[in-house]
């Protein structure tokens, strides 16, 4: 179960860092999303691990060869865990914003569960169920979504891309989403079954959100796991979010998303 905790609640401006700490206590999976090139959304992640007492770290951007790199030794070397993870390379937004996070790596274990772009494709082509490495049942990738909600994730793909792909691809992108949510939610059972509770886990919003993204997958697989989960904004919510709380920081410079598919 995920707690619950109405995120409409809090001020409208969002949590503070001792309000999503105390609204995450006794949970025994606790999921700090993102919006991934936002360097604020970053900053309430490091302050939240650093009073949080993590016991291990699930990151959404490495794969579990790559969190075997992330020693004590290097964690905390901003620039030479940068190099071992090849990150200029990977896609993922300017490592500056990730090192404090993975600094933690010198005193926690970290974990990956980055899809590789082969399963992905592989999901996209013939579903998720069939190149989950895992045990594709216990979260529930062999079953197909209800109708509402495979329609709600198809346009929130669809706005995603900027309406600009061809409606009858956009099944193939919800199901790479689901196999991305289920290695997720695999890793952070693993390390809660290794290590105890708290786990952490750095992801993006979509994969946060407690109707449809890890936490439901967790309960599904473990029903007797309390998840807190944070979504990050860059505007205040007009409608009730997927998310125990929620906090809103000043959007980040960056050009125009849609502009390539123009």
């Amino acid at each position: 179960m995920f707690l619950a905790l109405a995120a409409t609640e809090v001020a409208a401006e969002g949590a503070s860092v001792p309000d999503i700490l105390a609204a995450a206590a006794g949970a025994g999976v606790v999921i700090l999303g993102e919006v991934h090139d936002n360097p604020a959304h970053h900053v309430t992640q490091a302050e939240v691990l650093a009073g949080l007492g993590a016991t291990a770290i699930v990151f959404e951007h490495i794969t579990p060869a790559q969190a075997a790199l992330v020693t004590p030794g290097i964690a905390a070397d901003a620039a030479a865990l940068a190099a071992a993870l090849d990150w200029d390379n990977s896609g993922w937004p300017d490592f500056a914003n990730y090192a404090p996070l993975f600094a933690f790596g010198a005193e926690v274990p970290v974990y990956g569960a980055l899809v590789g772009r082969e399963a992905a494709r592989g999901a996209f082509d013939g579903g998720a169920a069939a190149v989950f490495a895992g045990d594709a049942g216990r979260f529930g990738l062999d079953r197909s979504l209800p109708e509402a909600e495979q329609a709600a994730r198809e346009a929130e793909q669809m706005a995603a891309h900027c309406d600009a792909l061809p409606p009858e691809i956009l099944p193939g992108f919800v199901e790479a989403q689901r196999l991305r949510d289920a290695a997720l939610a695999e890793a952070a059972l693993a390390a809660l079954e290794a290590h105890g509770a708290p786990v952490a886990v750095i992801t993006g919003n979509g994969h946060a959100r407690a109707d449809w993204g890890v936490p439901a997958l967790i309960a599904l697989a473990a029903p007797e796991v309390a998840v807190f989960t944070l979504g990050q904004f860059e505007a205040v919510p007009e409608d009730p979010v997927p998310f125990d709380l929620f906090t809103v920081a000043d959007p980040a410079d960056r050009p125009d998303p849609c502009a390539a598919f123009r």
